[in-house]
């Protein structure tokens, strides 16, 4: 049976409003995929249809060839996190984790090892109301490995994390996908997702504006751009501009080069024996990358304050 998630035009309406938009998309495994995207733009509607928890106006999600519904036993398939919040305040950690695992004839040392591996050992026996969020998180990502599932879906599992619990949040879900299975994880952290996340699935509005891997994400948005530095700048800028290339004096002795990658820009310098002190491809940022892609499908915007009011 394949292991990945498949949507195939996926449409969410409440009421009059527009959720999810006609979307398409194929979570691989063996990767660990990250969904993005602005605040209102419908990740967490998305996956609460993936799990069957709102059903879709129109179109169809599956896990692993078959709806969440139709496994007999889903969190041996899909483990997911959607809402760390979400357990019995006056239960402890273990006996929340334990209540789950009984539902699938799960045992005491599955819970142990869970318990173990999430770092919660000191506080297991602690009423899980009085956990801190990233206490809380630690919980959440214990419960969606409980049944050893083959995909894994969590929605912002780092927040309320500190740096160390991210970095081990990171090597967890690298480790994962390292083992066949399929990862799919939402976040607001751009840094953190750009080194987690092998491929991006980018949602605006509902829509998909974006599928294809964390790399080439950030290439598009840098838009191809080469700082070159050379004593030749005005022989240099004569020889590469051409109709499907932009060169722009950056400085002094300092190129701004659009249309050619470093490698033919290097080569020509060399065949014309022209030195070149400095040849710097640039590269966004996956932040810098996503507000670019993004900018047209923020719901709600901060307003611009003029100079006056920014000092206030």
């Amino acid at each position: 049976m394949a292991t990945m998630i498949e949507a195939e035009n996926l449409t969410k309406y409440y009421g009059e409003q527009r959720a999810v938009d006609d979307l398409s998309f194929t979570v691989q495994p063996g990767v660990v995929t990250g969904f993005l995207g602005p605040n209102g733009s419908g990740k967490s509607t998305t996956m609460r249809l993936i799990l069957e928890l709102d059903a879709p106006s129109s179109g169809d999600v599956t896990v692993n060839g078959k709806h969440y519904r139709d496994h007999a036993a889903p969190l041996h398939e899909v483990g997911a996190l959607l809402e760390a919040r979400s357990v019995h305040t006056g239960r402890s950690a273990y006996n929340h984790l334990l209540a789950l695992a009984q539902t699938h004839g799960i045992g005491r040392r599955r819970v142990d090892e869970l318990i173990d591996l999430v770092g919660l050992h000191d506080v297991a026996r602690k009423r899980a109301g009085k956990f801190s969020l990233g206490m809380g998180q630690r919980l959440g990502i214990a419960a969606a490995l409980l049944g050893d599932p083959s995909t894994i879906m969590l929605d912002e599992p780092v927040n309320g994390l500190d740096p160390e619990g991210i970095l081990w949040v990171r090597h967890l879900l690298r480790g994962l996908a390292a083992e066949g299975r399929t990862v799919f994880v939402s976040s607001h952290l751009m840094s953190e997702m750009s080194l987690t996340a092998d491929h991006l699935i980018v949602i605006g509005r509902g829509r998909k504006i974006a599928d294809m891997s964390t790399d080439e994400f950030i290439r598009q948005a840098s838009g191809g751009l080469v700082l070159v530095r050379t004593p030749q700048a005005a022989e240099l800028e004569a020889l590469l501009s051409g109709p499907d290339v932009t060169v722009t004096a950056a400085g002094p002795g300092l190129l701004e080069v659009r249309g050619l990658t470093a490698v033919q820009i290097g080569e020509a310098a060399a065949a014309n024996q022209l030195v070149l002190h400095e040849l710097t491809p640039q590269q966004a940022s996956l932040e810098e990358a996503f507000m670019t892609l993004t900018r047209d499908d923020v719901e709600f915007k901060a307003a611009e304050l003029e100079p006056e009011e920014a000092v206030l």
